[in-house]
């Protein structure tokens, strides 16, 4: 079920810019509309919104969440095949897979190489078929 924006929406396009699926459109200043098809019920939306103006699908206003609260992905790097599927899914670009650290060396993982870039989102951790991504510290919505 899509998160949804209620009328206290001013319209101030944070959430658009954070969702990491683009699900949310509308004008600057004007109340913005969450596509139920495309959200995928992270709450970054929630997390960044000030006028308390997205809901869950069960009614409740999830609270605005500091920016350095947010949860975070955690790779078991040991485990990782490096297959790239959190490094696509991941729309803000704050992972990608790691570099040898010498000539030769094959054990390459995923890694958050920018943290200031991850809106906490778990995308990376639900299409990781190994399911070796853990989302870390944080409050999710």
């Amino acid at each position: 079920m899509a998160h949804q924006i209620t009328e206290a929406c001013s319209g101030c396009t944070a959430c658009a810019r954070l969702c990491p699926v683009f699900a949310i459109a509308g004008e600057r200043g004007q109340r913005h509309a969450i596509n139920p098809k495309r959200c995928v019920d992270c709450g970054v939306c929630a997390r960044v919104c000030a006028k308390d103006a997205i809901q869950t699908a069960g009614g409740r206003i999830p609270p605005r969440v500091p920016r350095k609260e947010w949860p975070k992905p955690s790779v078991a790097r040991a485990e990782c095949s490096a297959c790239q599927m959190c490094v696509e899914a991941c729309t803000p670009g704050a992972l990608s897979i790691s570099l040898p650290k010498e000539r030769g060396d094959l054990r390459v993982f995923a890694e958050l190489s920018a943290p200031a870039k991850c809106v906490g989102c778990g995308l990376c951790a639900e299409v990781c078929p190994l399911r070796i991504i853990k989302m870390e510290g944080g409050t999710a919505a």
